[in-house]
Parts: structure tokens; C-alpha cells; sequence
């Protein structure tokens, strides 16, 4: 009997009924049984594996076909590329108004000819523009509480958008907080506010407000540039060019579109900082902050024109609950007294398989709603979370490029350069390498036969930031070796004779580690989260950004003259520390990467049981409406 047959057979058998109020939970039963599947339906059913065009072209590889075979990237959709240019608008005007924040905070309003200059402009060479004058601990220390704020509050943008209202829709109230923000910080810059001892207020305000809209935009926009690839398995095809057989590798087509959204991130960036260090210097603060709030305005308007083009992925309901308890259900009976047992038992191939549906059968709990496949996605994605514990050893040496360098280079020969202008030199490195990468260096490697994994690369980037610090401890203990002031250059008035473009080594090569550690955390966060956790799994690699920030405020006190060098030697060394770490305790995670990429799709969608019996109950009532009279 056909689904169809099935399913009109039932009905059938439902009209010549007498009208007896059914409960729910038959009604679905029997849909279920019949094979016909409706919006009535309880959705946390097991539906069949979405299957993508894409994943039907060309054959399944064998495990020999995976080893041998040489691996192409798939088409990138046009779509994604939309996505990259609101990020770039975003980007522009969120570190369009971040790098002035340093001068802002740490800077006096300058003086010219005894005039306090309201706009916060000093149009002499070598002027400093300034605004608050708190001093550079201060500036640190709200610089270092900005970026942990920001990196925190991903995580509520991910809770809303995969339980709630969806990434698109999340990411549209995102950016009505920005505007918010960004209006708050054009305010504090208003010469009547700025020189009447109030600036203070509304830039805070509009730091956290900022902040919020930043976050939630962080953590759906890489999701949803990742998902307009459909793809999800390896296949082997025919090169076109060559007739070779390769295996279409869907990893290798994501790592290329989040190669070149990080790219766009940093046009973004280098543009807005780039322009607006100018800005501040020859026109002042208030216009500095207002044109990157204009370029932001860009963001809806384009997500808006290209609404009904985009994949989007509906929110799913309670899902992390469901994570959460399923975790707690694997940990049980697992604890014990000696540690060293703790974790054995919790490294145990039995931990996760102990908690399959199938291995609990009738003993399985009520809220265990999904299936064996969603359980190893889930065990994957804790997997990928445990690799980013090690990330904020990482971003110790990422940002010191926002504080403390920048204070560097105002103590170095600048010949009319504004310090703020040479942290661009992240953003040129990255603009510049990222095409190289793409188009030789990992290419290369495939051919060969050199596997570099995302694990691999995420410590290859650990070891490039140390040495980004290494460096800057070294052009720091020449500034003080040659500056007239010795080993407190901040309060001099003459700069150090070395030209501020040294800055270029730790810039470049804290960039060039961007591409491995950070560019790589973001492909690994979409790629082993469960496809309706992504959002949360790529908030939880923002959130080790924070936790970086947090731990950065324990450097403040090092972050001042004469301590300096010790600030950049240390922090050198926690990098290639955590990177030797990270690689030791995930080099067992590197040799299961094409394991965890071939794990079968879950057929569990995730909508809790509130929003299934909603739509279950209009389903009947639609269904007794339609009912013959006296039926």
C-alpha cells in the first residue's frame, strides 16, 4: 500500500467514525503510521535527511577514494557574497568608531595657543588628538571591557535566533541595537557635550549598547553565509577541466567562503579605520562616528532586497535544553572521587553511546524527542567546543593590536602619521594574504597530498602570534633603550628615534596567524556544530574572545611604563604555551576529521512540544471542518 492509499485509508476510517473527541497523541500516531507527514504533525518525529541536489551529484567516496583522491572546492552561490558586503558595512562602522576609542579615553582635548580645541582636532604634524584624557589604563581597561562585552553577548544572539525568531530575523534586531549605539557615541563627541564634562555618559552607554547589537550580529552572520553552500558530504565528480576523478569536498568550498567573509571583514575594517583616524585628527570626533553609521545603514537595506533569496534555517525551539540534559544524562554515574577516573570515564567511547535512543530504548526519557545521528552531532560539537577552551591564549596576542600597541606607536617617530593609523596593517596583511592562501598555499598542500587540518592550522596560528609578541617586546625594549625618557616614554614629550612602520613585523604576522587560528575557529564552529545548534557553537568561539578579555584584565597593571616589555614576553609566551597544549590535547581531534564530517544527517528538527501541538491541534480542527455533515 502506498503512503498516499495509507493515508486516505485512515481518513477514511476517521469520517465513518463516530464523532468521538480523539486525544492529540493518536491522531499523530496514526499520520505517522499511515506515512503521511503534515504541518500537524509533532515536529521532534523523525523526519526523512533533507537531501541537497549537490549531495546527489556524482558517487559516495569509499575510505580508499578519501585517502587517494585529490579534493576540489565547490561553487560558491552569489548569495553569500551579499552576505560578506553587510559584513563589510558592519565592520566598517563598528572598528570605524572602535579605534578611535584609545585616543578618546586615554587623550587630552588639545590645546592650541591656550584654546581647548572642542572637536577634539590638533591639525599641528605631530598633534595628538584626544578627547577624555583618563590616562592608558583606563583606555585599556575599557578597551579590554568593550571587547569582552562584545564577544559575550553572542551568546544571547544565538539562544534568540536558533530557539526564537532565526538568524535573519535576529541579525535585523542586531543591527537596530548598533544604530543605537552608534548614535550614543556620536552624541558624546558633540563639542557642547564634550567640553562640558559629560562626554563620559553617553560614550559608555553607547560602548554597551554598541556591544549588544555587535554580539548578536557576531554570532548569525557566519552561519548564515556558511548555509548558502548546500552541500554537506564529500562526492566524487569529474573535474571538468581535467576529467579526473576528485572528491567534491564541502569543507574545502566552506573554508574558501569563510577565507573571503574574513576578507571582506577586513576591507570593512581597514577602510573604516583607515578613513576615520583622518577624521578625527582634521575634523573631530562627532563627524568620525557619524559617517560609520551611515555605511552601516547599508546593512538592512541590503539583507532586505535579497530576503527571498537567501537559505534560511527556522528556529528550532528548546534544542540547547535538550543538549544540556543529554549531557547531564552522559555525565551520570560518571563522577568520581580520583580524577584522573573523572576524565578517563568522561574520554570513554561509551560516554556518548550509553545516551543513543537506541541503547536506552524503552528506559529512555520523555524529553529524548531525536535520534542516534543528533547525539554524535552533539558529541562533535562538544567535541569543537573543547578546541576553543585553548582560543583565549590566542587572543591575548590579537589584542594587544587594539590597546597597547597603539599607545606604542605614539611614542615612536610618526612624521605626521596618526598612531592609530598603523594598526591597518592587520587588515592590509590579511586583505592581501588571504587571496594568496586560497589560491596557492592550500592548494599546494592538497596537491601534495599534505593535509592540513583545521586543527593543524588553528596551532600553526598560536605559534605566529607569539612571535607577533616576541617582536613588539623587542621594538618596546628599543623605544626604551633610545627614547630620551628612558623606560617611561608615555609621559614624553620627544618620541623615540625608531620609525613608527617597525610596527609592521607584529602587525603583519598576528594577520597572517588570523587566517589559521581565527578564520579556521569560525569553518570548524559551522562544520562540527549539529545543524541546528551552529549559531550557539560559533557563540561559544566568540565567547572564548571574552574570556580573553577577562583574562587580559589581569595584565592592566603591566600594561603602563616601565613594565612594558614584561607585558609582551608574557604574553608571547602564553601564546606558544597554549598552542603546544592546544595541539597535545587535540592531535587525538585531528585524526577523526573525516569520521566527524561523514556522520550521517539527524532526522531530528527540534521544535519543542508547545509550538508541534499548536499546529497539531489547528490540524484537527481543520480536519473536523472539513468533515462531511453528520460524520
Amino acid at each position: 500500500m502506498t503512503a498516499n492509499a495509507a493515508s486516505h485509508a485512515v481518513d477514511m476510517a476517521m469520517h465513518n467514525e463516530p464523532k468521538v473527541a480523539m486525544p492529540l497523541y493518536e491522531v499523530e500516531e496514526k499520520q505517522a503510521l499511515a506515512g503521511a507527514r503534515s504541518d500537524s504533525t509533532l515536529s521532534h518525529q523523525p523526519h526523512a535527511p533533507v537531501e541537497f541536489e549537490a549531495d546527489l551529484e556524482g558517487e559516495e567516496p569509499t575510505a580508499e577514494e578519501l585517502k587517494t583522491l585529490r579534493r576540489v572546492s565547490g561553487k560558491i552561490p552569489w548569495t553569500a557574497f551579499t552576505i560578506a558586503f553587510v559584513e563589510l558595512c558592519e565592520r566598517f562602522g563598528y572598528y570605524g568608531c572602535q579605534v578611535l576609542y584609545t585616543n578618546f579615553i586615554q587623550q587630552d582635548l588639545p590645546v592650541i595657543d591656550g584654546v581647548v580645541q572642542s572637536t577634539g582636532r590638533d591639525p599641528r604634524a605631530e598633534g595628538q588628538p584626544g578627547a577624555l584624557g583618563m590616562g592608558q589604563r583606563a583606555s585599556f581597561g575599557i578597551g579590554q571591557f568593550n571587547s569582552f562585552w562584545a564577544y559575550t553577548t553572542p551568546i544571547l544572539g544565538a539562544i534568540i535566533a536558533d530557539e526564537y525568531l532565526g538568524r535573519f530575523n535576529t541579525i535585523f534586531i542586531a543591527i537596530a541595537f548598533s544604530i543605537v549605539g552608534h548614535i550614543l557615541l556620536i552624541v558624546s563627541a558633540i563639542p557642547t557635550v564634550l567640553t562640558g564634562d559629560k562626554a563620559i555618559v553617553p560614550f559608555i552607554l553607547g560602548v554597551i549598547t554598541l556591544g549588544l547589537g555587535t554580539g548578536a550580529f557576531k554570532a548569525n552572520i557566519s552561519p548564515l553565509i556558511a548555509e548558502q553552500y548546500r552541500q554537506t558530504k564529500p562526492r566524487v565528480v569529474l573535474d571538468p577541466k581535467t576529467g579526473e576523478r576528485v572528491i567534491s569536498d564541502p569543507n574545502i568550498t566552506l573554508s574558501r567562503i569563510f577565507l573571503y567573509f574574513y576578507m571582506f571583514i577586513n576591507i570593512g575594517s581597514l577602510t573604516g579605520q583607515l578613513s576615520m583616524v583622518y577624521v578625527e585628527k582634521y575634523v573631530g570626533f562627532w563627524c568620525a562616528w557619524l559617517l560609520p553609521t551611515i555605511m552601516f545603514c547599508c546593512c538592512p537595506i541590503v539583507l532586505w532586497s535579497c530576503r527571498n533569496k537567501y537559505n534560511l534555517s527556522p528556529p528550532t525551539g528548546s534544542v540547547l535544553i535538550r543538549a544540556v540534559k543529554l549531557l547531564g544524562l552522559a555525565m551520570k554515574g560518571k563522577w568520581s572521587i580520583n580524577p584522573v577516573q573523572t576524565r578517563k570515564n568522561f574520554k570513554s567511547e561509551r560516554f556518548w553511546e550509553d545516551v543513543k535512543p537506541s541503547h536506552l530504548g524503552a528506559n529512555k526519557p520523555g524529553w529524548m524527542q531525536f535520534d542516534d545521528a543528533w547525539v554524535d552531532q552533539v558529541a562533535r560539537g562538544m567535541r569543537a567546543c573543547s578546541c576553543f577552551t585553548w582560543i583565549p591564549l590566542y587572543w591575548l596576542s590579537y589584542n594587544q593590536m587594539n590597546n597597547n600597541l597603539t599607545s606604542q606607536a605614539a611614542t615612536m617617530t610618526r612624521n605626521g602619521v596618526p598612531n592609530d593609523v598603523i594598526t591597518n596593517l592587520n587588515p592590509i596583511s590579511l586583505v592581501i594574504f588571504i587571496p594568496i592562501v586560497d589560491k596557492f598555499l592550500y592548494p599546494a598542500l592538497r596537491k601534495a597530498n599534505i593535509r592540513f587540518t583545521p586543527i593543524k592550522r588553528i596551532a600553526f596560528g598560536f605559534m605566529l602570534a607569539s612571535l607577533a609578541m616576541v617582536s613588539a617586546a623587542v621594538i618596546q625594549h628599543s623605544i626604551y633603550a633610545a627614547g630620551s625618557c628612558g623606560k617611561y616614554m608615555n609621559d614624553c614629550d620627544e618620541p623615540a628615534p625608531i620609525n613608527v612602520w617597525t610596527q609592521a613585523v607584529p602587525y603583519i604576522l598576528v594577520g597572517f596567524s588570523e587566517i589559521f587560528t581565527s578564520i579556521t575557529g569560525l569553518e570548524f564552529a559551522f562544520t562540527k556544530a549539529p545543524k541546528n545548534m551552529r549559531s550557539l557553537v560559533t557563540s561559544y568561539f566568540h565567547l572564548m574572545s571574552a574570556f580573553s578579555n577577562a583574562l587580559g584584565q589581569a595584565f592592566v597593571s603591566l600594561s603602563e611604563d616601565p613594565l612594558l616589555v614584561w607585558n609582551y614576553a608574557t604574553v608571547a609566551i602564553l601564546a606558544f604555551i597554549g598552542g603546544i597544549l592546544f595541539w597535545l590535547h587535540q592531535r587525538k581531534t585531528d585524526a577523526k576529521e573525516d569520521t566527524m564530517n561523514m556522520l550521517p544527517d539527524s532526522t531530528y528538527v527540534g521544535k519543542d512540544r508547545r509550538h508541534s501541538v499548536m499546529g497539531a491541534e489547528e490540524g484537527v480542527a481543520a480536519h473536523t471542518a472539513d468533515a462531511p455533515k453528520g460524520a
